[in-house]
């Protein structure tokens, strides 16, 4: 018989084990290992990062552009991440020469719900990106994340990002979040 305090127990154990996986995830990008990063990926991802925008008080669901239907920072899947990877990796990406050093913060990591093998999670992140002598750039936001266990592993298969900002003062958007 599960107790309310088995439930608990458990619940804490999986969000440690979720906030752990994120952490390691942002290790991985600020050290560049991004072959190492694709393999937390989901082969089915969608990784979506909608447009702010400026509206009126009575106006929230237009804050964010919305999916499928207007225009969206990013709108991805795996071979196109992998196709930046790629590129990144391969020496001749303008926007990466030399290479961003990168920090990646993740906080206030919650667990939302589980159904099934799919846990969503939602967390508030800050990216601070640094190139060149004067090229710093700071994104923070917050993410909305649905993790698969696959064979005891966790991938990410879905991730919105929200940025706060709604204009980017950033030269490229080359930043993983």
């Amino acid at each position: 018989m599960t107790t309310d305090r088995d439930s608990a127990l458990d619940r804490l154990l999986l969000e440690a084990e979720v906030e752990r996986f994120l952490s390691a995830e942002a290790e991985l990008l600020d050290e560049r290992r991004f072959d190492d990063w694709l393999a937390l990926l989901h082969d089915d991802i969608h990784y979506w990062m909608p447009i702010a925008r400026n509206v009126r008080f009575n106006q929230p669901e237009r804050e964010y552009t919305r999916e499928g239907a207007e225009a969206n920072w990013f709108d991805e899947g795996k071979d196109t991440l992998k196709k930046r990877v790629l590129q990144i990796q391969g020496g001749d990406h303008w926007a990466e020469e030399p290479r961003s050093r990168t920090t990646h913060m993740v906080a206030n990591v919650r667990v939302e719900k589980v159904e099934g093998s799919d846990i969503t999670v939602k967390s508030r992140f800050v990216v601070a990106g640094f190139r060149l002598e004067h090229d710093f750039d700071l994104f923070i936001g917050k993410r909305v994340d649905v993790l698969r266990r696959e064979g005891g592993v966790l991938k990410v298969l879905r991730r919105t990002i929200y940025l706060d900002q709604s204009v980017l003062l950033s030269r490229n958007l080359t930043t993983f979040f």
